[in-house]
């Protein structure tokens, strides 16, 4: 798999799993494995050492990786999880909302 349907950047809703229905924005994209982190969604607590002298250990809660094929990208117009639709206008391909027809 070496393309995503979601972008960094963009709003995404999870389908399913135990953080199904929430949306965010997504954070950061990895491609080859197929995963997606989405900002405040599949929190997962990291204990971490301290590695420095005066630097502080303990429990760090932050966002854990999603399969990719678990999220769908959000229309910014009429606000609706959407499938991306591709258009071709003027020779360029352009990704388009299924609903509405607003380039993503």
């Amino acid at each position: 798999m070496n393309t995503l349907h979601v972008k960094t950047g963009d709003t995404a809703v999870v389908l399913s799993g135990k953080e199904k229905g929430k949306r965010g924005k997504v954070l950061s994209v990895s491609p080859k494995k197929g995963m997606v982190v989405i900002e405040g969604v599949n929190m997962v607590k990291c204990h971490t050492k301290p590695r420095r002298q005066g630097e502080a250990g303990g429990i760090i809660e932050r966002e854990g990786a999603l399969r990719a094929c678990k999220v769908m990208r959000v229309c910014t117009k009429c606000n609706k999880p959407t499938r991306p639709a591709h258009k071709i206008e003027g020779g360029k391909k352009l990704t388009v909302c299924k609903h509405c027809g607003e380039k993503l």
